[in-house]
Order: structure tokens, then sequence, then C-alpha cells
């Protein structure tokens, strides 16, 4: 019966999937008959199931975030190929998006292999059907981010830049400046010998208990900007991306664990009880007094 619940969850992931390829479909370029946007998200969804199965049977997650990140920008060239000749959004929107794919890819593969698993898996990979739906949910989580700029791309819209452009442009780079400096500032703080078995309070992290994720959230919003004036009637619907991205953070898989695991190991610390008092939770904010 778990399991049967667990394959609904996998139907309904895969049923989402498959609408907002329809939606991004509507009015997009076309490879013989089928929409390019259409044909992009079905591999995207097929590559994790690909990658998934020597996963389970190796029982390694090593590969969970690589795949991610080289699906974001395998799909994001494919898209622009199918749909060339490129206009200066569609441009703009593929580097964007590869850009911050191979950044956050190779940040997020290179500490899983230093660290040497991610604990976040160790429930769930001896699960054939768990660990199938988190691969399926980052086909959807791929699908969702992505799907404004990858329905731009293939658009048969083409709109010159306005200021609209410009604004997601400024926070697009707002968005991934804070996502990097604070990634950065938290693994030179992990690589102290002395900081072991604390939590940073320092840089960023100051200001906010999550900053990295108020820049992912941020620049995911940029995009959407960008993608806008490209974006008509059922198209639209790939505007939900940052939507999508802030409730995922903020309500699942992001800030709820991490909060979880950090009262877990620090609860009840004078200082660490402090620190939750005195900084915002996501959007960075000056510490209060």
């Amino acid at each position: 019966m778990k399991d049967a619940s667990k394959l609904g969850i996998t139907a309904v992931v895969l049923l989402l999937g498959a609408g907002i390829a329809w939606a991004g479909s509507q009015g997009t370029a076309t490879v013989g008959d089928l929409p390019v946007f259409a044909l992009i998200v079905g591999i995207a969804f097929l590559i994790q199931i690909v990658v998934f199965t020597p996963s389970f049977i190796k029982q390694t997650e090593h590969f969970y975030d690589l795949t991610g990140s080289l699906t974001y920008i395998s799909m994001t060239v494919l898209a622009t190929a199918l749909a060339w000749p490129l206009d200066a959004r569609s441009a703009l929107l593929a580097g964007l998006v590869m850009v911050w794919a191979a950044r956050l890819g190779t940040f997020l593969f290179r500490r899983v292999r230093k660290s040497g698993k991610d604990s976040r898996f160790d429930e769930l990979k001896p699960s054939f059907v768990r660990f199938l739906n988190v691969w399926v949910i980052q086909g959807l989580w791929v699908t969702l981010t992505a799907g404004a700029a990858w329905a731009a791309i293939t658009s048969a819209t083409r709109a010159p830049f306005d200021a609209v452009t410009v604004l997601g442009i400024l926070v697009w780079l707002l968005g991934f400046g804070i996502e990097v400096v604070a990634d950065l500032q938290k693994s030179r703080f992990r690589a102290e010998p002395g900081n072991k078995g604390r939590f940073i309070n320092t840089g960023l992290w100051s200001w906010s208990r999550h900053p990295n994720y108020f820049g992912e959230i941020t620049l995911w919003l940029g995009i959407a900007l960008v993608a806008l004036p490209a974006l008509t009637a059922w198209q639209l619907v790939t505007l939900i991306s940052p939507v999508f991205v802030f409730l995922l953070i903020t309500r699942v898989s992001g800030v709820p664990l991490l909060e979880k695991h950090a009262d877990k190991t620090w609860g009840g610390q004078d200082d660490y009880e402090a620190y939750k008092a005195r900084t915002s939770v996501l959007v960075p904010l000056p510490p209060k007094k």
C-alpha cells in the first residue's frame, strides 16, 4: 500500500509535467508536428529516469545534483538549436540559465564528493519507489523553473528589449551574486578546522539564515521577468517558475528541512537561540538589536 501511494506521487508529478509541456507549447517552434517545448520537457524527464537506474543499483546520490544541472544545460542548448535563429532575448535567457546551472551544479557535485554523501537521501535510497520519486520530482523541478526561459526561447513571439527586460537582468544579477557569495562564505567557513560542528553566523549569514536560497528565488524571478515579453496566452503559465521555487524552498525541501536539522543540532544553545532571534529566516535584513 505504501508503494502504491508513492507511485501515486509519481503519477501526479508526471501529469503536472505534461500540463506544463502542453501550456508552454502553445505558439512555439516545432520539429515536424511536435512542439519543441514539449520535446524538451519529455527528454528532461527521461534523463532523470535513465540516470536513476544505475544510481539505484549502486545506491548512490552522487550524480543527482549534477544530473539536474546537466539537464538544464543540455535542454537549454537543445532549445536554442531547434529554435534557431535566436533573437537577443533568447540568447540572453539561454546564457542566464546555463551560467547558473554550471556554477551551482559544479558546486554541489564537489560538495557531495567531498563529504561522501548527502544525508537527505539516506532513508530514500533503499526504496525503489521513493528514490525514483526524487528523480522524477527533479524532472518537474527543472521543467517548472526553466519553463519560462524555454518557452520564451522557443516562442514564435519576438519582442525587443524593454524596461521589464532590463529589470529582469538586474534582478537576476542580484540573486546570482547573493547565491554565489553565500555559498562561498559557507564553504570557507566549513573549511576551517576550528569551525567543525559550529553554525555559520558571519557575512551574509548574519543577515539571513538562508541567503543562498533567497538568491535562488531572486534569480528565477529575474529570468521570469526577462522571459515575460515573449510569452503569450497559455505560455504565461510557465511564469509559475519563481512562485514554484519560492514554495518549494520555503515550504517543502529547503528551509524547513535545514531549520529542523539546525534545531536538532544546536537547539537550546544560547548562541544559536540568540542568532535565530536576531536573524531573518530568508530575506537578508540587518540583524535585530
